[in-house]
């Protein structure tokens, strides 16, 4: 499906053929986006002050997300006719030159695949990149979404979800000090395999971008925990990933220690 149908608030669902390529996808490393989205009707003009403004943005976050953490934001422009909104978030395990790396990838290629639009958003395995004309910093982002998840099945559909769902309700309290401040946690627990007998070990990670606080991160999150099962039911790893939040789960490691 061609992002440029999509209308707004819209979804995307997406299967994977391997497991590995999620694992794999990594921006750093020369992998492709996971999804965008062209989100405004509106355009700007080559060579007009909003061109010029979000290119200085762009910048901008490349240089700020890598020392802060993984995570910047910025307004660019004194009108609001040319002023444009945006903000960058890499995985909580990404190190600096990876994040830089990933952020400049994905500005040259959110302009590439919206050429000229006044908002757009790219995922890469690594990171975000969202920007706008509209000022939605510090709002949630329930609009932007996609689904992708591990074609493999497991023996005990409702086991798994319910443990799954368990998981990720956990990480989402992000009781650590760290977690609460990173908006970022990752946690494991232990599941039970086909027959009943084979143990397991299930991998889960949630992260909202920094401009939201603590609270709207928490609600966020529990708005795309609650789309499990339907979203990926009874598959061995599963994502639900948008505009201010995501979660994903899966039964190897798939993030650094």
């Amino acid at each position: 499906m061609s992002s440029s149908t999509l209308s707004f608030p819209a979804f995307l669902i997406i299967t994977t053929l391997l497991s590995t390529l999620l694992q794999r996808t990594v921006a750093g490393a020369g992998g492709d986006p996971l999804f965008h989205f062209c989100s405004s009707p509106q355009n700007f003009s080559q060579n007009s002050p909003y061109q010029s403004n979000l290119q200085t943005l762009f910048s901008q976050l490349a240089d700020l997300a890598p020392p802060a953490a993984g995570f910047a934001k910025a307004s660019i422009g004194h009108s609001s006719i040319d002023r444009v909104n945006g903000l960058a978030l890499c995985r909580g395990d990404v190190d600096s030159d990876d994040c830089k790396t990933c952020v400049l990838e994905a500005s040259r290629e959110i302009s590439r695949r919206c050429p000229l639009n006044k908002g757009s958003v790219i995922w890469y395995d690594s990171c975000l990149l969202k920007y706008s004309d509209d000022d939605f910093l510090g709002q949630v982002d329930n609009g932007q979404r996609f689904y992708m998840w591990n074609i493999n099945v497991v023996a005990d559909p409702a086991a798994f979800n319910g443990k799954a769902k368990e998981l990720l309700g956990q990480l989402a309290k992000l009781q650590a000090p760290a977690s609460s401040k990173l908006l970022y946690a990752v946690g494991e627990t232990e599941v039970t395999g086909g027959g009943g007998s084979d143990k397991k070990r299930l991998y889960g990670l949630v992260q909202c971008t920094r401009d939201l606080s603590k609270e709207d991160c928490e609600s966020c999150l529990g708005g795309i925990i609650g789309e499990l099962p339907s979203c990926c039911d009874g598959k061995e790893g599963g994502r639900v990933v948008g505009g201010s939040c995501n979660f994903r789960y899966e039964i190897y490691p798939f993030v650094g220690r």
